[in-house]
């Protein structure tokens, strides 16, 4: 099994408890993915998340087919970093940890994602043409949002990064 990593990192200029807030609040998912994703909750979450709870959703990563997706957070530490892990969905492996590093003026907010695809070594092309890219295009989406929400960088700040790289 070919698995992949993905690294985001952002800084915000916002306290890391409000960092916190935003990103363990499960509602604000919906606004951190692009539309054409057709983002749903399928079963109300609670306000915040805990270790041990279960999100539902449905999205449609590729060519508009709706697939159901259920993560558990798996790790809670607040306001320092979380893990969702998917239980069901569109991938063989999704291990995603959210942490919040406080920096001068703000917070780092830092993706780290170990993912696989199913039908490995079938679905290598297929990781190649779409799913790099699509990923890719989510983690830019998201920073675009995290900017008109919250603001710019703070001055000095680490510049923001995005790769993918086998492991």
């Amino acid at each position: 099994m070919r698995v992949y990593r993905l690294e985001a990192r952002q800084a915000v200029p916002i306290d890391r408890d409000a960092a916190w807030d935003f990103f363990s609040t499960p509602i604000h998912l919906a606004d951190l993915t692009p539309p054409d994703l057709d983002f749903r909750i399928t079963i109300e979450p609670p306000a915040a998340i805990y270790a041990g709870l279960f999100l539902l959703y449905q999205v449609s990563p590729l060519f508009g087919v709706p697939v159901r997706w259920i993560t558990e957070i798996t790790q809670a530490d607040p306001p320092r970093r979380f893990v969702d892990e998917q239980r069901a969905g569109p991938y063989r492996l999704w291990h995603h940890e959210h942490e919040f590093v406080p920096i001068d003026g703000g917070t780092e907010v830092r993706d780290l994602v170990h993912y696989a695809l199913p039908l490995d070594p079938l679905s290598r092309p297929l990781h190649a043409l779409l799913v790099r890219r699509r990923l890719l295009g989510i983690f830019r989406f998201r920073r675009e949002v995290l900017r008109d929400r919250f603001g710019a960088a703070p001055d000095g700040a680490p510049a923001p990064t995005l790769r993918i790289d086998p492991v």
